[in-house]
């Protein structure tokens, strides 16, 4: 990818090369490289050094550690998209034999299935996988610490059972498929199982002394899925972007949409933090702005990626250093910076190519009870209630074909809205999963369960 740092102002750029500036003096890595993306591509890249003369570029790998769990989701997703299976699936049903077969494979994606955080000892991510080398070992003998489903609990192990699913259904080695179903259709050429020059080596730095010490790099073997890859700004760039837009050799957008829902229930600690996971994804609200992506990290190495979707504009940070900069943190603050400096530049208004009479007509101000909504119709075909107060339930609507629309978020996602109308065909309310919306408040002439008084509205008298 070619690297364009002539589309952001002066003042921009300098303002992301002082952020990672402070990240890799104030954190001590031996090295930071970062990149920033919008509008579908890298629109500045920066790193800092500790060796003069070998600033890494966005072409050097580093270990992505967790990072490799969202591709892993991607090949699990691509498994749902085909038919192959419902995410309501116990893994039982396509990998038997685990020990862990009751959780599902939603469950196993959103680290809610209550497996432990890490496999046995000896140290997983400092030690070969070969000590490990079938599921029973990565497991353990008392697998789950939780109750299946009911908390957010985050599990390495459970990617490595993701990945088992993967082979099993695809016939081949999870690196494999990988290889064959992502990066290869995103053009991620210098993302791989295995280091490949140019690559950055890792580093543990003394926490009371400016001395460093070599971290190992093993081969997870089948921790693999959950830490194993080794990438550069420039792929995760790319991934970025699909991401953020989909891509139909890969994922529709529809499907990276439900990989960025939350899909796990938070913890208190994770209600203050306004932090949640998706399907393979980390979703954070920061500084009012909603974010998805990952964080990683294994000896010797930290990785991040940040997506601001609502602004166009996604980060990506990678350091060789087992500890130091909170890449989480650099990572939303370089979108901060591009997102208030820059503002996102809205498409020019456009009208509907066409619009019905019959959705036509449903447009406009309608009543629940006293409350008080607005319906309008969009110019990408659909339906928006919101309240008229500006706070309350909200929701966008997709047409069915049939004169019904169903809810894509909030309370009423998944919720069905029709008109009901009388027999002269005239609209006499909106049924929105039995709530009835009329054009007044109660509307007499409406049918509104329960009835209307037949006194009508009044004063205290």
């Amino acid at each position: 990818m070619t690297t364009s740092q002539g589309e952001l102002l002066p003042g921009t750029r300098r303002a992301l090369l002082h952020r990672i500036a402070v990240a890799q003096a104030e954190g001590r890595a031996p090295s930071l490289v970062a990149a920033v993306v919008r509008g579908g591509r890298t629109v500045w890249q920066g790193s800092r050094t500790s060796v003069d003369g070998h600033g890494p570029d966005e072409d050097v790998q580093y270990r992505i550690g967790s990072i490799t769990k969202t591709f892993t989701a991607v090949l699990v997703m691509r498994l749902r998209d085909e038919g192959l299976i419902d995410l309501g699936d116990p893994l039982e049903k396509h990998v038997s034999g685990t020990g862990a077969g009751e959780a599902t494979v939603a469950e196993l994606l959103a680290h809610t299935s209550g497996l432990a955080a890490e496999s046995p000892a000896p140290w997983w991510e400092r030690t070969s996988g070969g000590l490990r080398p079938e599921i029973a070992d990565v497991l353990g003998e008392q697998p789950f610490l939780h109750p299946v489903g009911r908390r957010f609990h985050y599990s390495n192990p459970g990617y490595t059972l993701l990945g088992a699913l993967v082979e099993k259904l695809r016939g081949a080695p999870w690196e494999e498929v990988l290889r064959r179903e992502v990066l290869e259709p995103l053009s991620l050429d210098r993302t791989s199982v295995h280091p490949e020059a140019p690559h950055a080596g890792g580093w543990a730095v003394h926490p009371w002394a400016d001395v460093m010490l070599p971290e190992p790099s093993e081969d997870l073997g089948r921790m693999a899925p959950a830490g194993q890859l080794w990438s550069t700004t420039a792929d995760l760039a790319r991934f970025a972007v699909f991401l953020a837009n989909g891509d139909d050799h890969v994922l529709s957008a529809e499907t990276v949409r439900d990989m960025r829902m939350p899909a796990a229930p938070a913890g208190m600690g994770d209600l203050a933090d306004g932090a949640s996971y998706g399907l393979g994804l980390q979703v954070q609200h920061r500084d009012g702005r909603l974010l998805v992506g990952h964080s990683g990290s294994l000896p010797g190495f930290l990785a991040n990626l940040t997506i601001g979707v609502a602004d166009d504009v996604a980060a990506v940070v990678l350091a060789n250093c087992t500890s130091g900069p909170l890449l989480s943190v650099v990572g939303a603050d370089l979108v901060r910076i591009v997102a208030e400096a820059e503002p996102r530049v809205p498409e020019p208004w456009s009208p509907m190519r066409e619009a019905e009479s019959s959705s036509l007509e449903l447009a406009g101000q309608w009543y629940w009870g006293t409350n008080g909504f607005a319906l309008r119709l969009t110019a990408d075909g659909l339906a928006s209630l919101e309240p008229l107060s500006g706070t309350g339930r909200r929701s966008r609507f997709r047409a069915n074909g049939d004169g019904t629309w169903t809810g894509l978020e909030g309370y009423f996602h998944g919720e069905l809205l029709k008109a009901v109308r009388r027999p002269d065909g005239s609209v006499d309310h909106l049924d929105l999963g039995s709530f009835v919306f009329t054009r007044q408040p109660y509307d007499e002439g409406s049918s509104v369960p329960g009835g209307v008084d037949a006194e009508g509205w009044r004063g205290i008298g």
